[in-house]
């Protein structure tokens, strides 16, 4: 009985363990995506902003980034360099926010 007891806590333990790595990869996968759409942004005059790919990576890094939007963010920078600096500012503390989270959430998860 004590055998079974020990085989389905390492059980528990392994799949806790997996879930928390689904968790962790699950934000840093967000988190790459957000830089992503932040490099584009800074790039946005050597490449072509109709491509589909381009129009998804920004929808995407939209969804995710949270009050740190590049449009309506904490930090609003105006001048040349405004649109790409709130992009690469506030989608950069949104990405980290995103590890941080996922940091903290797979070490609950986590035996």
């Amino acid at each position: 009985m004590a055998t079974e007891t020990k085989t389905e806590g390492k059980k528990t333990d392994e799949l806790r363990t997996r879930l928390a790595r689904v968790v962790l990869g699950a934000c840093t996968l967000v988190a790459a995506l957000i830089v992503l759409g932040a490099v584009l942004v800074a790039v946005r005059g050597s490449i072509n902003a109709d491509n589909d790919l381009v129009r998804l990576l920004l929808d995407i890094a939209e969804t995710f980034d949270g009050p740190f939007s590049r449009k309506d963010g904490i930090f609003d920078f105006d001048g040349t360099y405004g649109v790409t600096l709130d992009a690469v500012v506030n989608w950069g503390i949104a990405a980290v926010v995103w590890l941080g989270v996922g940091r903290i959430v797979s070490g609950v998860i986590r035996p």
